[in-house]
């Protein structure tokens, strides 16, 4: 089968692999789409020879597929994998991490929190879903709803469940209003999730397209922050109270720190973005307002299929999230678009 490669410097090659075969407890998935992530583009960009850039992940020396996002058709099952966990023609998304399958972060499916081995990233250090087939643990898939399209399985197994991940955990509701700072794949994700469990949301992003897009997607209020001062912006379209929840997706130090000031006393900011760092004055800017910082990475198996049924029963359209649709062999200008940061979401169909 045929596979792409991110081999440093901006570049992707299509290289050649043999068809996997299941192994005891796995099963092999026919892709039927794959997407792009925000977080690709840190593979894609690495220097040639430099390790692939994850938190605790060891870099693989030999080649490895691309794509986090996979979602498909099995296609063989291995032994010991009962028929509750996989027949052949299910519709399955991959949940892209596998640990130790046995502590309590394993066994509660949060995989990537194991603290026992190296964990395993599909798409960064083992095999990704860009290619004809993905070979998986069976306890790493969660089952696709009839109801929805494959690119929208692909956008939920990381975009959009993280989006959405992040929303439940700063416990969003109908009452709140949540500023997210940043509106690329996951911040208009959080967009379109948050119009959908009742928020108010102030969308904010450097990129008018993107701004467009996010009063598209339900956005109450849309800010600049290259031509406004975004915490002023927020006082003032909160009638000086600020926002009861923040959210940023950007990485930007400038962001983060904007959106820390941006929220009301005794409310929440939560980090979404890859990467970078911030510098905090403790004492004015959390201490004395009861600022609660989080972080949100990823989300666990349930809240992944806890996401697909919210779309199902809100009836959230995540394929109005891709504006770009490819096949595998134009990886190369997929991604050489993808690399400006000035649209939206793309995935690969098989």
């Amino acid at each position: 089968m045929q596979g792409v490669v991110f081999t440093g410097d901006r570049t992707v090659e299509i290289m050649s692999f043999a068809d996997p075969t299941p192994g005891p407890g796995e099963v092999v998935l026919e892709m039927k789409a794959s997407g792009m992530c925000g977080s690709d583009l840190h593979q894609y960009r690495r220097p040639k020879g430099g390790a692939r850039p994850a938190s605790g992940v060891p870099a693989s020396a030999e080649p490895v597929i691309a794509g986090h996002e996979p979602c498909g058709v099995v296609v063989a099952v291995g032994p010991g994998v009962s028929v509750a966990e996989a027949r052949v023609g299910d519709r399955m998304m991959v949940h892209h991490y596998q640990g130790c399958a046995q502590c309590s972060h394993c066994r509660s499916g949060w995989q990537q929190l194991c603290q026992e081995v190296p964990i395993k990233v599909y798409g960064n250090n083992a095999h990704g879903g860009h290619a004809k087939y993905l070979k998986v643990p069976a306890n790493t898939m969660v089952r696709l709803h009839d109801a929805l399209s494959f690119s929208a399985g692909a956008a939920i197994s990381c975009g959009s469940g993280t989006a959405y991940g992040a929303l439940r955990r700063m416990n969003l509701s109908g009452r709140d209003t949540l500023a997210i700072f940043g509106q690329g794949p996951v911040g208009l994700a959080a967009t379109q999730f948050a119009k959908a469990m009742g928020a108010r949301v102030i969308a904010l992003d450097v990129n008018p397209q993107r701004l467009a897009r996010a009063r598209e997607f339900g956005a109450d209020d849309a800010v600049n922050p290259g031509s406004n001062d975004p915490v002023q912006a927020i006082k003032d379209l909160t009638h000086g109270k600020f926002a009861d929840l923040t959210l940023d997706t950007s990485s930007s130090k400038e962001a983060r720190l904007a959106a820390i000031r941006s929220t009301k006393v005794w409310g929440t900011m939560c980090f979404v973005g890859e990467g970078g760092e911030v510098t905090i004055d403790v004492s004015p800017q959390l201490l004395r307002r009861q600022l609660t910082l989080i972080a949100s990475w990823t989300f666990s198996t349930v809240i992944q299929a806890d996401c697909a049924e919210f779309c199902v029963e809100r009836k959230v359209d995540v394929d109005r999230l891709f504006t770009h649709r490819w096949s595998l062999d134009q990886a190369e200008q997929a991604y050489t678009l993808f690399d400006k940061q000035a649209d939206g979401k793309g995935v690969f169909l098989m």
